[in-house]
């Protein structure tokens, strides 16, 4: 009786991605209840991915831009608008199949909010839709045989690899508080708010996922008072927790992707009945995959002395870690706005990093961008007290990964740890930000392994024309496994012959091989 005892070896296959481009273009009426548009300050949007669908080879998405302006109003003073654009796009993915795991990624390249007129606003943006398309297969490979064969002559080989364990998504949610300081006044409604992600890690835990990091808050609120400015509002709200996940070991190693999902802030009074507190609510949007290493052996080559085993190869391919690095890229800029007022102070500045190319390089993987610095200032013109102004910075950084080339399968999540956007004086402005990639490389290998044996009759013939003894010099190549299995003898007989006590051999030693019957 002979049997291949197998193992099945769970690896994460990117098969491919797809990528389109949309423009969308809407008109935009002022509700009744708002005054009319004098000028548009500040534009930001986000798209919100409603639902991914197979269809054929077919990918269909459905979502939607969610936009919002802040203007300043024909009688003077500031207001704040949201609206939607709805959108469905069909992106061709070929070789689809049910059982892929389809993620829908989106970059919001360009938004361009501006009025037609004081009831009127055009909404402009071009939109990347990005459909990646993985699958979950079993590499199997024999790892021992199961004999009541004597005779037999087992080969084994180790190889490093590096299996998907968890590929789940979920969320983390973000509550708290936030109090205004004394100096400023109580809060009459918000105009704006923006909201970033910054220094995000994820570390896996034994029954869990460890996430950390800050969430940058700026707000922009109408104060209570006939002539009271508006009023800002920057707080970095540092945040950690758990996620519960029953798979996750200490040991994985963690390629996650996280951003924000959901914005929610609202007005609350404090605890004397006055509007000086907001309360925060983020979910993050948390796309995790862990990956374990294992040291597998397998089955290299097997063979008897009593009988012939043939033996079935097949090729299999598995996934070497290469190397998982967070890497840093410092960003320092001098900036020149072409503003006609005079800037007297930036109150707020965020970053987006912005991908435009990251390929294989001799020394690692080559990243190249742009960073889109967005600024909100005040001015000297008393009539139009706030401006803004979105500048781009490129940058270039080379992200180290020893061995990595044009097949090798990688993960890249960008963000801004750090930013500061400083006057020089007169139109001068100094932007330093840091900028990180968390990076993983899986390298495929591609192996053979057994995939079946039979056993035949020995060849009677050829093995009486053998030798029974043999003087014999090891060549260039040559192993103990290699030398017996080819003049019909064991491992353990030749080192008992030679008198060898390791399992290495010289070249030009010279052995003496005596014929197993």
């Amino acid at each position: 009786m002979m049997e291949l005892i197998k193992k099945n070896i769970h690896m994460n296959r990117q098969k491919g991605n797809a990528v389109s481009q949309i423009t969308l273009d809407d008109d935009f009426i002022i509700p009744d209840a708002m005054e009319d548009v004098s000028q548009v300050l500040l534009d930001n949007g986000e798209i919100q991915i409603e639902s991914t669908r197979a269809q054929g080879d077919k990918v269909l998405i459905r979502g939607k831009l969610l936009f919002r302006v802040l203007y300043r109003k024909a009688g003077g003073g500031l207001q704040a608008l949201g609206g939607e654009a709805p959108f469905d796009e069909v992106i061709n993915v070929p070789d689809l199949e049910e059982r892929d795991y389809i993620q829908s990624l989106w970059v919001l390249e360009d938004l361009n909010a501006s009025m037609i007129n004081s009831r009127k606003l055009s909404i402009k943006a071009v939109v990347t839709l990005e459909v990646r398309v993985e699958s979950l297969s079993d590499a199997e490979a024999a790892v021992d045989i199961e004999t009541d064969e004597a005779k037999t002559e087992v080969l084994k080989r180790n190889i490093d690899v590096a299996a998907i364990a968890v590929r789940r998504k979920d969320t983390y949610r973000i509550k708290e508080t936030i109090q205004i300081s004394g100096n400023k006044p109580n809060v009459e409604s918000i105009l704006w708010t923006d909201m970033r992600l910054r220094g995000v890690s994820c570390r896996p835990m034994d029954g869990a996922v460890h996430i950390d990091g800050e969430l940058m808050v700026f707000l922009i609120y109408a104060a209570e008072g006939e002539h009271t400015p508006v009023q800002w509002i920057e707080e970095s709200v540092p945040f950690s927790g758990e996620v519960e996940l029953s798979e996750s070991t200490e040991d994985m190693i963690p390629a996650v992707g996280v951003r924000i999902l959901h914005r929610g802030i609202e007005i609350k009074p404090d605890y004397d009945g006055e509007m000086r507190e907001f309360d925060l609510d983020a979910v993050l949007d948390l796309d995790i995959k862990l990956y374990r290493e294992e040291n597998i052996e397998l089955l290299s080559d097997l063979y008897a002395t009593d009988r012939e085993l043939v033996l079935d190869t097949t090729e299999a391919c598995f996934d070497k870690l290469l190397t998982r690095n967070i890497c840093k890229c410092k960003v320092n800029e001098q900036l020149k706005l072409q503003k006609p007022e005079r800037i007297l102070q930036i109150c707020h500045s965020n970053g987006t990093v912005k991908l435009d190319e990251a390929e294989a390089g001799e020394d690692g993987l080559h990243i190249e961008g742009v960073l889109e610095v967005s600024l909100l200032y005040l001015t000297d013109d008393d009539t139009e007290p706030v401006g803004a102004s979105t500048e781009v910075i490129p940058f270039h950084f080379v992200a180290e990964a020893d061995g990595i080339n044009p097949e090798s399968v990688w993960q890249l999540n960008m963000g801004v740890d750090q930013m500061t956007a400083v006057m020089l004086g007169g139109d001068s402005v100094e932007v330093k930000a840091v900028i990180s990639a968390d990076l993983l490389v899986l390298q495929p290998i591609r192996e053979q392994v057994v995939a079946g044996v039979r056993a035949e009759p020995l060849d009677m013939k050829k093995l009486q024309e053998m030798p029974g003894i043999v003087g014999y010099v090891v060549q260039p190549g040559d192993s103990l496994w290699k030398i017996a299995r080819r003049f019909h003898t064991t491992v353990d007989n030749v080192k008992e012959i030679n008198g060898l006590t390791g399992d290495e051999t010289a070249v030009g030693e010279k052995l003496v091989l005596i014929k197993e019957v």
